[in-house]
C-alpha cells in the first residue's frame, strides 16, 4: 500500500532533512547543561537548541520505517512527538545521553503510527505482537538464506520464530500472511469484463426485503397486541406500567407512591398483579411463547 508524495510534499520533506543534517551533535557537557535549563527553568530556547540537534535521529529512523510505505513527512512527524516527548521525561542526572534515550521515544511513536496506518485491518498491540510485526521480515529472510523471501514460511521456520519472540505459532502464520498479501480495495476491479468490483461479493450483514417487512409486522402486531392487554387495566395500573416500563426514564416506586398518593408496597403490589395480567394476556394471543421475543 504505496503512498506516493507529491512533489511539494517531497520537497519540503527534502528541506528538514537537509536542515536537520547540518546541525551539529551537542557534546554531552553542552547536553547536559541545556537539559537542567528546560527542566529546571522551563527555558525554551534550551529545549529547542537540544530537538534541532537530534532532528537527524529522527530522519534516521524514518528511513528505517519507509519500507511501510507510509509517507516519509508522517513517519518524522511522529518522530518529532517522540523527540519532545524524550525532552519532557529527560532527567540529566542519570548519566545517560540525550540521544540513546531520545531514540526510544522516537521508534516507538513511529512503531505505533505504523502499527495504526499499516492496514486497515487492526494488528496487536501487546508487546509480543510488537515485536512479531517489526521482526518477521527479518527473521524470516535470515532463517531463508538466499532462498525466495516472500514464499510462505515453512513448518520448521514458523515454530522457530515463535519460540523466539514468544508467540503462537498461529499468530506467526497469520502475520506472515497479512504481510505478504497487504490490503485489497473494495473498488478494485475483478473478473474479465474488468467492471465487477471486489466489494459486490462481499456478503452483506443486513437484512434481506423479506426479513425487513416481516420484522415490520411482527413489530407491529406486538405493539397492537400490547395496546389492547394495556386497556384491559385500571387507568391507575396502566399509570405504573407506563411509566415503569415504558418511559425512557422509568420512575421509582417512591415517586409514584407519593404521586398516587399510596405506599410503595401498595405500587409494587399493583405493578405486580398488572404485569400478571399483561402476560397472561399476550400469552393468550400465540402459540409459543418465543414468538414475543422475536427480534424484528
Amino acid at each position: 500500500m504505496a503512498h506516493l508524495d507529491d512533489p511539494h510534499t517531497r520537497r519540503a520533506n527534502l528541506d528538514y532533512i537537509r536542515d536537520a543534517m547540518d546541525v551539529p551533535l551537542l557534546e554531552k557537557a553542552r547536553e547536559m547543561e541545556l537539559a537542567r535549563a528546560w527542566r529546571d527553568k522551563r527555558d525554551e530556547r534550551a529545549m529547542q537548541e537540544i530537538i534541532n540537534a537530534y532532528r537527524r535521529l529522527v530522519v534516521a529512523m524514518a528511513s528505517k520505517f519507509k519500507h511501510y510505505g507510509l509517507p516519509l513527512g508522517d513517519l518524522m512527524q511522529e518522530g518529532n512527538i517522540g523527540l519532545l516527548e524524550a525532552v519532557n521525561r529527560f532527567d540529566p542526572e542519570r548519566d545517560i545521553r540525550f540521544s540513546t534515550y531520545a531514540s526510544w521515544w522516537i521508534r516507538s511513536c513511529m512503531q505505533d503510527y505504523v502499527l495504526r496506518n499499516w492496514s486497515i485491518v487492526r494488528t496487536g498491540t501487546t508487546s509480543a505482537q510488537k515485536s512479531l510485526f517489526f521482526n518477521l521480515r527479518r527473521l524470516k529472510a535470515k532463517l531463508a538464506q538466499g532462498a525466495e523471501a516472500s514464499a510462505p514460511l515453512s513448518p520448521e521456520h514458523t515454530k522457530k520464530i515463535a519460540t523466539d519472540l514468544g508467540v503462537s505459532e498461529q499468530d506467526v502464520a497469520d502475520m506472515d500472511m497479512r504481510m505478504a498479501s497487504g490490503d485489497q480495495s473494495l473498488n478494485m476491479t475483478i473478473g474479465a469484463d474488468g467492471e465487477t468490483e471486489l466489494q459486490s461479493l462481499v456478503a452483506s450483514d443486513a437484512p434481506n426485503p423479506e426479513d425487513v417487512v416481516l420484522g415490520m409486522r411482527t413489530s407491529e402486531t406486538r405493539s397492537k397486541w400490547l395496546n389492547e392487554a394495556l386497556s384491559a387495566l385500571s387507568d391507575r395500573e396502566r399509570q405504573i406500567i407506563r411509566e415503569r416500563h415504558l418511559s425512557d426514564e422509568p420512575v421509582t416506586l417512591d415517586e409514584l407512591g407519593r404521586e398516587l398518593g399510596v405506599s410503595k408496597e401498595r405500587v409494587r403490589q399493583l405493578e405486580t398483579r398488572a404485569m400478571e395480567r399483561l402476560r397472561a394476556s399476550m400469552l393468550g394471543r400465540v402459540r409459543d411463547s418465543a414468538e414475543l421475543y422475536t427480534s424484528a
